[in-house]
């Protein structure tokens, strides 16, 4: 594992490096750049398949002359599950972006990019491994500025330098609460080791270990981009370039999770009230509801699916939370349903959702604009995309055979078994949640059928559309990648769940790979068999033989017909791009049941023919959201600090007499305070 740890450092650090000396050749910069970051994601999947199979973790550390900061890493199962999802996604967003970066030659230093992708890279695993608190929030603080960085990428735009800005004041809102989550732990230890935060000589009390939990979950809950923390996502995934996005939505955002898990099941011992496991668990559904709600309503691709990573997010959340509430009360095998639920998502989540965004890339890298409504008939001019993208909406609807409806169903079940609480409050809670993940899952079927439907089928509604071609090889590559990633998942939870199991006995104190695997490995079931089962692989299998059947079915009784063009009959009229369902019309019922919610301003413009008041020569409908978290919550608070600068710019008289006078009374002041 050594070897494998120096050599994904080592790519990912000449990926960073080598692109800046080589000046004015930006083909040769995108080769090197990532083509050594391909070498370290194949390194890196070696590398976490090997940690979770280590019967110890991976130590390593280097002291330094500042104190209390180490350069210790550890990686144990759950850091090397997150490895090994980073570097799965890393490696199919170098291998598209080899194509994709292609558009950028001659507008963006291709040297930047390629440097900043290696160094984004290599900033989350380190972040995953750092054993340190200190070191830990350099490289979280390394991963925040390197990603702002790369969402300003077309720095050009304002749109763009307001969302990279948006983005930067965000993240550093949540690194002030995770440095105050670290600072408690090192007032009671005196240290910033993650061992000591693990086996403190006193154990933290109880009101320091809820300020932590607290601390954590805002800290870490604006990177993963929870409800109402939320609102950078929707400007920064569709300013960034494509590959990157992949990347933030992907995995960037999960090591938040990663973070969480850490420090609930790590540090504080997964010993915990059970209003901690219910705070988790209403975050979540409201997450999960609220975000898949906002993805219907966007006609921008991109937007729409980052208000589907908060959806996701808190799928992941409500797993990790009735895992939180059982851990409670002692059932520790529903406790360890729960985590595994959780964080066979987020797995899932990584996978499926950077294929879509590659997806998303690669229809704006053929139209060149993100609105849907421009969209229509791109399945015939991208029919590799078309497939790709549908096995990621299938796979995000939580459709068999693919890996979102696996996961799904596990979170359901962990839900489904709270009759076993003793609480009559949670046992109506833990179904109320599971209802609401049904809407949700409903709606992001909707969503996607839109998605899909409005993107690729029926006639181009444009001219960006009509001219579309299908992408590069390298980028397909990139995407087929993960669309078989995400059929694997769905297929072999029996490979899975074991694995993941691993990262779990440790954390809820026992082992359930042989309750939930049954049938000899041919069926899930939630620790009970009788309580309920599911057989992925049979399921593949009976919807395959079902399609077959239907196909020599076809064959047997049609015979082989010969292929037929004609016009789709149209009541004798000639169908045009006019007569199809837009984005705006297929979500109008949906908005109209939710309007409470959305509060939507509708905007008609009609302007009719001379000779008739009853025909209209010119329509035109808009409709608008209102961003409520942002009216509501964001800007009263930005005005604020607004009026509270203004009021104090008095101080600010431009004599530097004055100047030197504040700071003479200031170090008084902390003179005094000192004795």
């Amino acid at each position: 594992m050594t070897l494998l740890l120096a050599a994904v450092l080592a790519c990912y650090t000449a990926g960073t490096l080598l692109p800046h000396f080589l000046r004015g050749r930006p083909t040769l910069q995108n080769y090197v750049a990532h083509g050594l970051a391909c070498a370290a994601g194949l390194f890196g999947i070696a590398l976490g398949a090997a940690g979770l199979a280590a019967p110890e973790p991976l130590t390593a550390s280097i002291t330094s002359t500042i104190p209390y900061l180490s350069f210790a890493i550890r990686l144990d199962p759950l850091a090397a599950f997150f490895v090994l999802t980073i570097s799965l996604v890393g490696l199919a967003a170098s291998i598209y972006a080899l194509g994709y970066v292609t558009e950028f030659y001659g507008r963006v230093s291709l040297g930047a990019l390629g440097s900043l992708f290696n160094g984004f890279l290599l900033s989350m695993t380190l972040v995953v491994m750092a054993d340190n608190g200190f070191f830990f929030l350099i490289v979280w603080e390394l991963m925040s500025l390197l990603s702002y960085f790369l969402v300003v990428t077309e720095h050009e735009k304002a749109e763009v330098r307001y969302a990279g800005f948006f983005y930067l004041i965000m993240t550093h809102v949540g690194t002030a609460f995770i440095i105050l989550t670290f600072l408690i732990f090192f007032q009671n230890t005196g240290s910033f080791s993650f061992d000591v935060f693990r086996h403190p000589d006193t154990p933290l009390p109880q009101g320091l270990r809820t300020f932590a939990f607290i601390a954590a979950l805002i800290g870490f809950g604006t990177k993963a981009g929870i409800v109402p923390l939320h609102v950078w996502l929707p400007y920064a995934h569709p300013a960034a370039p494509s590959h990157i996005s992949a990347l933030m939505s992907g995995v960037m955002i999960k090591t938040a999770i990663y973070a969480l898990v850490r420090v609930y099941f790590d540090f504080l011992g997964g010993q915990f009230p059970w209003w901690w496991g219910f705070i988790i668990l209403v975050v979540g559904a409201v997450s999960a509801l609220l975000g898949v709600m906002y993805a219907l309503m966007e006609h921008d691709l991109k937007s729409l699916l980052a208000f589907h990573s908060v959806e996701n997010i808190g799928i992941i959340l409500m797993g990790l939370g009735a895992g939180m509430i059982f851990q409670t009360y002692g059932l520790k095998e529903f406790a360890a349903l729960g985590l595994l639920a959780g964080l066979y998502h987020t797995i899932n989540h990584a996978v499926f959702k950077a294929l879509l965004f590659l997806g998303a890339g690669s229809l704006l890298y053929a139209t060149h604009t993100r609105n849907m409504e421009e969209y229509g008939g791109l399945l015939k001019r991208m029919p590799w995309t078309g497939f790709f993208f549908l096995v990621g909406a299938v796979s995000i609807s939580a459709l068999p055979p693919t890996n979102g409806f696996v996961s799904e169903w596990l979170v359901f079940q962990s839900l489904f078994l709270s009759f076993h609480i003793p609480s009559i409050f949670l046992k109506l809670m833990l179904p109320l949640a599971a209802a609401m993940l049904a809407l949700t899952s409903v709606l992001a079927l909707a969503c996607f059928a839109k998605a899909f439907g409005i993107s690729f089928l029926a006639l181009p509604r444009s001219s960006h559309a009509r001219h579309a071609g299908e992408v590069p090889g390298s980028m397909r590559v990139g995407m087929a990648l993960l669309a078989v990633a995400c059929v694997v998942l769905g297929v072999a939870p029996m490979v899975v769940v074991p694995l993941l199991d691993r990262i779990i006995a440790p954390l809820a104190g026992v082992s359930i790979a042989d309750k939930v695997i049954a049938l000899d490995g041919w069926a899930l079931a939630p620790v009970n068999v009788e309580f309920s089962s599911l057989s992925s692989p049979a399921l593949a299998l009976l919807l395959a033989t079902l399609s077959l059947l239907g196909l020599g079915l076809v064959a047997a009784f049609g015979g082989l017909a010969k292929a037929r063009h004609s016009k789709t009959w149209g009541c004798g009229i000639n169908l045009s791009p006019r007569m199809e369902y837009t984005a705006t019309g297929f979500v109008q019922p949906i908005k109209r049941v939710f309007s409470t919610i959305y509060q939507p301003t509708v905007k008609l413009e009609q302007e009719f023919l001379e000779e008739s008041k009853y025909f209209a020569k010119r329509q035109q409908f808009e409709f608008h959201i209102e961003p409520v978290f942002q009216k509501y919550l964001y800007d009263p608070v930005v005005d604020f600090f607004l009026a509270m600068a203004g009021r104090l710019r008095v101080i600010q008289a431009g004599s530097l007499h004055l100047y030197l006078t504040y700071i003479f009374v200031t170090l008084v002041v902390l003179l005094l305070i000192a004795m």
